[in-house]
């Protein structure tokens, strides 16, 4: 954080100073909310939340080597006292950031995909020089903010994370760090219940390429028609990407290998150079794009976006971690957060990682569908139940829809058995086992009992079911 004095931070986030603060005391940084975080010269942030209040930790904070805490009510130490924490965070980062004239900011917004390209960027960016990105996906308003407030006179590059649960929140968030280059990725069924269908969903993501300035660039993907739609909000110039061959960064000659990863040619106006990825999947594909866009817009050579991307590995955990175990078990983690969208993709990866191998599955019901949930997740389940898996574990509540698809899905695949030709037998499962288990825990006993030396297993589903505990216990972890 760029250095401020409590009574500047006081003035900026209309704040009283309270307690033993020092009006001259010096915040150096971090900004944080989690007192555990603090370091010598931190702001602690107290937020109330559901289950904790930070106000609570305001003293250890201190104790910790905080210079004050930004409180909603008094406390036993040195603060200032705003009428909203959330609201003050928001305030002072938009202050740090228009202090940085010489940082370029680039938003990333879209259903699926963000923190895997915000990644990508960031390391890019890093090419060129000193880059602020988050760690893992603060894209909220408590995430972003406290993203750009890592930000100091050095930086060059901020890369962020934009995330909608409701139409303006982008706009609010784009407002705190002005971007001049957003990057939309995609419109898909992600918090579907919560918009109320997809042309709400792309009005909420369009609100990044409105916020640009009109010697800005929104990145926009081609091969997405409410995307594509998206270039007549902006007056910014407009870099497609995508496969198809009107977009200006495209992919083409895609080929995958036995793992599943994809190799092909990246063509850029400037040029084309092979690219083989390290990202597991199909739809990285279009990720990488995205970010190899990114970085033709900042002048990078070619071949040295290729390089870089080829490379590239998950920096973020919980999103497609390919991990081998010593018996031969291979744990596909990508239990963060999972729709419908999603799910298709991590499903197509594990055909192509499992090809010739038994393959498991463990999901939980999607959230946040509205009228549509009990259709989508009926979808699910004959998606998994008939992806040729040996078992599938669906874990936690509201989990019928999601067992009467796959049991469908499972039952007419196994009628259709004797007419698979012979050559289809080593993927086929020709009895699947559909499981239903309570919790992260109990999903990760029953995998345990079903697995066997070369098997492979995907880990899936809403954050809220805390997936990647079953992944932890099945790699020999805490499971915490």
């Amino acid at each position: 954080m760029i250095p401020m004095p409590l009574a500047r931070i006081a003035e900026i986030t209309s704040g009283a100073l309270s307690g033993t603060a020092d009006p001259r005391a010096v915040v150096r940084g971090p900004v944080v909310t989690d007192s555990r975080a603090v370091e010598p010269g931190s702001l602690f942030v107290a937020i109330r939340g559901e289950r904790v209040d930070g106000h609570d930790f305001a003293a250890e904070a201190v104790r910790s080597g905080a210079v004050a805490v930004l409180a909603a009510r008094p406390v036993e130490a040195p603060s200032i006292i705003v009428p909203d924490p959330v609201t003050a965070l928001a305030d002072l980062a938009s202050v740090v950031a228009s202090s940085l004239p010489a940082a370029t900011v680039v938003g990333v917004t879209g259903s699926a995909g963000k923190t895997t390209t915000k990644d990508l960027i960031g390391r890019l960016t890093e090419l060129a020089g000193p880059t602020i990105a988050p760690v893992g996906s603060y894209n909220n308003e408590i995430g972003h903010p406290l993203t750009v407030l890592r930000a100091d006179a050095d930086t060059r590059y901020l890369v962020l994370e934009l995330s909608a649960r409701n139409t303006g929140h982008i706009a609010f968030l784009a407002r705190i760090a002005p971007p001049s280059i957003g990057v939309v990725l995609n419109v898909g069924t992600a918090h579907l219940g919560v918009f109320g269908g997809k042309e709400a969903i792309a009005k909420a993501k369009g609100e990044l390429v409105e916020a640009l300035p009109s010697g800005g660039v929104a990145v926009l993907n081609h091969d997405d028609p409410l995307v594509r739609e998206m270039a007549s909000r902006t007056s910014a110039r407009v870099t497609w990407f995508g496969e198809s061959p009107d977009a200006h960064v495209r992919a083409v000659d895609i080929v995958l290998d036995p793992s599943g990863r994809a190799a092909f040619t990246l063509v850029t106006p400037s040029g084309s150079a092979p690219v083989s990825l390290s990202l597991y999947g199909r739809h990285s594909v279009s990720n990488v794009l995205a970010a190899a866009a990114v970085g033709w817009e900042l002048g990078l050579p070619v071949a040295t976006i290729a390089r870089e991307l080829s490379a590239a590995e998950p920096r973020s955990r919980w999103r497609m971690e390919v991990t081998e175990r010593p018996d031969g078990v291979t744990v596909v983690n990508d239990a963060y957060n999972a729709n419908p969208d999603s799910m298709r993709a991590a499903f197509s990866a594990l055909e192509s990682l499992g090809r010739g191998r038994r393959r498991f599955a463990v999901i939980a019901a999607l959230r946040e569908l509205g009228d549509d949930s009990p259709a989508l997740n009926e979808e699910l389940g004959r998606l998994a139940g008939g992806s040729g898996l040996t078992g599938l574990v669906v874990a936690g509540p509201d989990a019928e829809p999601v067992l009467q698809g796959a049991l469908s899905a499972a039952a007419s695949t196994t009628a259709q058995a004797p007419t698979l030709a012979p050559a289809a037998l080593p993927d086929y499962a020709p009895r699947v086992e559909v499981v239903h288990v309570p919790d992260a825990q109990a999903a990760a006993t029953q995998l345990t009992a079903w697995l066997k030396p070369g098997d492979v297993v995907l880990v899936k589903g809403p954050r809220a079911m805390g997936l990647e505990r079953t992944a932890a216990l099945l790699l020999g972890g805490a499971g915490q």
